[in-house]
């Protein structure tokens, strides 16, 4: 049976809905193919010779509804990971589309970490495409070494784990490695309690019923309740307000909790690990983080270290994030030339491996070493290739912090418009030429080069992700 590696076919009668999908997918990567019905769907998989790697289906596409195409693709043999897409909440739909095989159930309007979490989550399961986290045990490190022995230790307990260390260093990626080494049956669910005001994260964790609160029009379930017996990760705990730690720890210490505005119980089986790039002990001492909580997830502590302290890792993940990234960018690069690669591992990486992954990305897009040195340069405010260094003056200093703010907020509207650069620049009250020219500059490529500003700003500026 042939295969589209990296494919993706988005199932939806609603044009708006393709559209927003296909840009999302589209900037990470994937290739996308839109389908107005189920029906299309069965005759493009018997006739043109392709089947994708997922499909995203709307579960009320004409022809045949999401639950039906689920269905008639076990009879006819298919088995395509699949995600289920709802406008309306109904937790026996959920349930029924996961029995019927689907890999995840998202609830319109969702987030987009959510979407992103549910794609691996397919990818990873099915094996039909190369999972882009990195491999952060391919180390000859001491200390990551302690952390793999220490993971393959607990995975298979039920105790909490708290990972620390600093964004970008792979927290995420271990706490997945624990997961799926834990004999826990899927889902793998992440939550950031740094992305959401205090109540709407409550809704986010213990869901709510109807009319718990204005807009509340229909119930929802919480991620505790959709993790069911997997594991559920507390991304940015350190940020968590402290009614909302009082409210998990009920669920740690006794396994229940209530929707927000109802009175039943709930019982919770999930595994919870918890990560944070801040210093708990300090958050305790200063009264901003309850001592019984951090006594209650602090059972087990990972602490990842930073990828300066591991520079004997550099070599590998460039190989890693070469393999995975270079069929998808169409590159020709097989390796990280020996100059650059003596600029990488001068490199101080305060991103950590996700900056590393984001600079890999933009050397196979621009496979141009200077090119890539001199960012390296600009972004360090020290020269890469030689052992002098030099001061950076003021002026520089508060031109760089603008034009990273400047990136930051263009790269915001952007994603909030998915994309839509026109409504970016009426947002952001500059005339879109100019927009253009600040993303083609940030890309370091004329603007009459064709090259579309959105395909490449992302994966190649690291800001935001």
């Amino acid at each position: 049976m042939p295969t589209e590696r990296n494919n993706v076919w988005v199932v939806d009668d609603e044009a708006s809905s393709r559209r927003y999908l296909s840009t999302f997918l589209g900037a990470r990567g994937f290739g996308v193919q839109s389908i107005e019905s189920g029906e299309q769907v069965l005759r493009r998989l018997a006739t043109s010779g392709e089947y994708p790697s997922l499909l995203i289906v709307d579960i009320h596409v004409p022809a045949f509804g999401g639950l039906e195409l689920l269905a008639e693709l076990s009879k006819q043999g298919w088995r395509i990971p699949s995600i289920i897409l709802s406008g309306v909440q109904q937790v026996s739909t959920a349930v029924k589309a996961m029995q019927m095989g689907a890999s995840d159930y998202l609830l319109k309007p969702f987030e987009e970490s959510d979407l992103e979490t549910a794609i691996k989550k397919a990818i990873k399961a099915h094996g039909s495409v190369v999972d882009p986290s990195p491999e952060v045990f391919a180390t000859s490190n001491k200390k990551m070494h302690r952390v793999r022995d220490i993971c393959n230790h607990i995975a298979e307990t039920d105790v909490p784990v708290l990972i620390l260390g600093e964004s970008g260093v792979g927290k995420e990626v271990v706490a997945h490695y624990i997961h799926a080494r834990s004999g826990r049956p899927d889902p793998f669910v992440k939550v950031n309690c740094a992305a959401l005001p205090t109540d709407l994260l409550e809704s986010e964790l213990f869901g709510h019923e109807r009319g718990a609160f204005t807009g509340a029009q229909r119930e929802k379930p919480g991620k505790f309740e959709l993790a069911g017996q997997g594991t559920i990760l507390l991304d940015e705990i350190g940020d968590m307000s402290p009614l909302l730690q009082a409210k998990l720890l009920h669920v740690l210490q006794d396994g229940e909790y209530s929707r927000l505005g109802g009175t039943s119980t709930f019982t919770s089986k999930a595994r919870t690990i918890a990560a944070t790039n801040k210093q708990l002990h300090t958050l305790v001492r200063n009264g901003e983080f309850r001592e019984d909580l951090f006594f209650r997830l602090n059972v087990v502590t990972l602490e990842i270290p930073p990828l300066r302290e591991r520079r004997e890792d550099i070599a590998p993940l460039c190989s890693h994030f070469l393999k995975t990234y270079r069929d998808r960018y169409k590159s020709s690069v097989k390796e990280v030339p020996p100059e650059l690669m003596t600029a990488l591992i001068r490199y101080p990486w305060p991103g950590n491996i996700r900056q590393l992954e984001n600079v890999i990305k933009r050397f196979l897009i621009f496979p141009e070493v200077q090119l890539a040195i001199s960012e390296l340069e600009r972004s360090a405010a020290m020269p890469l290739q030689s052992s002098h260094s030099r001061e950076l003056s003021l002026k520089e200093l508060s031109a760089g912090a603008a034009e990273k703010a400047e990136k930051e907020l263009i790269l915001r509207t952007l994603e909030e418009v998915n994309w839509n650069r026109k409504q970016a620049a009426k947002r952001l009250k500059i005339c879109y030429k100019s927009l253009l020219t600040k993303l083609h500059r940030w890309q370091n490529v004329p603007a009459e080069s064709g090259i579309p500003a959105e395909a490449a700003f992302t994966a190649m500026t690291g800001v935001g992700h």
